[in-house]
């Protein structure tokens, strides 16, 4: 069993905590570190984590800790990582792997000349519902895939969030927050992606805050928030994308596939599972599914206890840089094309690894 060591103890944690206690049975967590040591010692005192730490660096020296989890916020990803990968660590990090395509380079470069995997976020894509929809698309439920729509709309992050300011700095913003969610879904679903074109505006300068503790604070926002792409994959296929913080309201959400047969609606790709709709064009009804996969609760950890399997097995891992560096590396992409006006070509290469096998015992890999 590996042994792993969390740098960060903010909203994310809880339910990685919880997991980590009380579902997966392949990782252990010993230590926490936290610079505001109030939220170590409440996760030590609520679950028993043996150790705190009062800085990373002291965390990273325990011999005992094989992989470290990152649950820093986006523009602190790749310090965190970078320092984790030097000491000799493997790391898992939440989405995304790095705030610009430079830093998910060097991370990735780094790894494999210490001989390390370096993995993250999200994992939801193992979850019930995205694996569901991938079994029936295989199986030919949709016909040949035609295109796709992808949408993640609302009005920002600052009516809800208690701390939601970095949310609209560098690293931040709808694509690098959410994007991760959707495009990782839609390559487990359909495969890699070649060439995005994209386009960026931001609506609103400053936000206003409304959520306890900071409200009535303003956040300068410092990245784009609303972003739309089209994104054509290795099969030639096109799949337009959209998100955004400065939309109100839309009656598109989530994830669309289109397909010779009929059109598939895909659960939201933030969660593990959800309502699995296919409309049949050649009969004219509406069909529901049930889910055929494990895992349709909150099961965050899931992509962690995958990487350990992977360190530990030799097997290719679901949550390995090969996949988070290509979702950076379109999301970078798609901002640079933004910028320039010119489409951007993918220089990774991306190709799915097995799905889930419905028939482990629950918590085990």
């Amino acid at each position: 069993m590996l042994k792993v060591g969390m740098v960060g103890v903010g909203c994310i944690s809880g339910i990685y905590l919880k997991n980590f206690f009380e579902t997966f049975k392949d990782v252990k967590l010993v230590a926490v570190c936290d610079l505001i040591r109030e939220r170590a010692e409440k996760a030590k005192e609520e679950w028993g984590v043996e150790k705190i730490y009062d800085t990373m660096d002291e965390l990273f020296a325990d011999p005992e800790i094989d992989i470290v989890l990152n649950l820093t916020r986006p523009y602190q990803h790749y310090d965190v990582s970078k320092a984790a990968l030097l000491a000799g660590k493997h790391v898992y990090s939440e989405k995304p792997l790095g705030a610009d395509l430079a830093e998910g380079e060097e991370l990735v470069k780094i790894a494999a000349e210490k001989g390390l995997l370096i993995g993250g976020a999200p994992d939801t894509f193992m979850g019930a519902g995205i694996q569901t929809c991938r079994k029936l698309i295989d199986e030919g439920l949709i016909g040949t895939p035609i295109g796709g729509r992808l949408v993640m709309a609302s009005h920002g992050v600052e009516t809800w969030h208690p701390d939601p300011d970095f949310y609209y700095q560098r690293g931040g913003g709808p694509l690098f927050d959410m994007g991760p969610y959707y495009l990782t879904a839609l390559i487990n679903m359909l495969g890699g992606i070649k060439k995005v074109m994209g386009y960026s505006h931001t609506a609103y300068d400053t936000r206003l805050i409304t959520a306890e503790p900071h409200v009535g604070e303003i956040i300068e926002v410092n990245t784009p928030t609303h972003i739309e792409a089209f994104i054509t994959l290795d099969s030639g296929i096109t799949v337009s994308l959209l998100t955004s913080f400065d939309v109100y309201q839309s009656k598109q959400t989530n994830i669309e596939i289109y397909g010779t047969k009929g059109t598939l609606y895909v659960p939201d790709p933030n969660m593990f599972s959800g309502d699995i709709v296919f409309y049949n064009g050649e009969t004219g009804e509406t069909e529901t599914y049930p889910v055929e996969f494990d895992y349709a609760e909150n099961s965050r950890c899931l992509g962690l206890d995958d990487l350990a399997k992977a360190i530990e097995t030799g097997r290719p891992g679901r949550t390995t840089s090969k996949q988070t560096f290509h979702v950076l590396e379109t999301m970078a992409g798609i901002m640079k094309s933004a910028e320039t006006g010119e489409p951007y070509v993918l220089t990774s290469h991306f190709d799915r690894e097995a799905p889930m096998d419905p028939t482990l015992e629950h918590g085990v890999l």
